[in-house]
């Protein structure tokens, strides 16, 4: 089930969602099972969707993303933030990093939104910087409440990041989960000939994404291996350390490369989002 304070837990409200973005009207209509829905392969779609769910529960009035870059799925990355809040103790004022925030900010935004956390975005790509920068710039809720920090070396999680005696209450990141452009396109064909959509000019297979985004060498698991053995030089420097799992089967390994680096504590946490389960690993030192 979806965390309790899931604003989305009860499914959408398409006739409110349409009303706050007209832009969505085209895309919603009866789906093969006579359930008013959206086509999930069409991207613009979910982007408008996307549009409509942050103006009527987050205040995010201005967000917009260029074609080809990650358009998440909203009720699961709020699932991630309000247990990431439950492990934090639901504070008055936290602190978090997100590692690899992307263009569409979508972590910070939420997190801002429902906890006043202050939030840093860390990001390896420009131009999703410059994206991120100009949402925070163009909404008041969170404007200046949220910063964005470049990465230059992508095969760091925290140096170059993380400033002399700054601390976090927590990180958080979204892995790219698979290990080769090939794998990530064959999942997302798959993925696309599963929904059984008919094709047109906005349905893309590839589901939107950057490289960085989707894939990386070694994939999810290695990903998480060495953010785990870097997070141990900055252990001073967080509460807690937290990412994503996609593959249930990759848990097996981050437990190893844990108890390599000498952490005090692990938690497991289990999300299930519609037919979607999930999962993220916390840990300390």
């Amino acid at each position: 089930m979806p965390h309790p304070r899931n604003k989305h837990k009860e499914g959408y409200d398409f006739d409110a969602l349409k009303a706050i973005n007209p832009a969505l009207l085209k895309f919603v209509k009866p789906n093969k099972y006579g359930t008013t829905s959206i086509d999930f392969a069409n991207h613009q779609a979910i982007k408008a969707l996307n549009q409509a769910l942050l103006k009527q529960y987050y205040e995010i009035y201005n967000w917009d993303i260029p074609a080809g870059y990650l358009i998440p799925p909203i009720p699961g990355r709020a699932d991630y933030i309000h247990h990431l809040a439950d492990l934090l103790g639901l504070p008055a004022k936290a602190k978090c990093l997100d590692i690899g925030t992307g263009a569409n900010c979508i972590y910070p935004l939420i997190a801002v939104n429902e906890y006043g956390w202050e939030m840093v975005g860390a990001e390896i790509d420009s131009q999703a910087i410059k994206v991120a920068k100009a949402i925070i710039a163009n909404n008041l809720t969170v404007k200046n409440k949220i910063e964005i920090r470049h990465q230059t070396n992508p095969d760091n999680f925290f140096e170059g990041i993380v400033k002399p005696k700054e601390y976090f209450d927590a990180c958080l990141c979204n892995p790219p989960f698979h290990s080769s452009a090939e794998e990530a396109n064959a999942i997302a064909v798959r993925k696309f000939n599963n929904l059984n959509m008919t094709k047109d000019k906005n349905v893309n297979p590839n589901f939107q994404g950057q490289s960085n985004e989707l894939w990386c060498k070694g994939g999810e698991e290695r990903f998480i291996r060495n953010m785990i053995y870097e997070s141990k030089h900055f252990a001073e420097s967080f509460g807690w350390f937290t990412t994503l799992v996609s593959k249930k089967g990759h848990l097996r390994a981050i437990y190893k490369a844990l108890d390599k680096v000498n952490a005090i504590e692990v938690q497991t946490i289990e999300m299930e989002q519609g037919n979607k389960k999930s999962r993220f690993v916390a840990w300390r030192f």
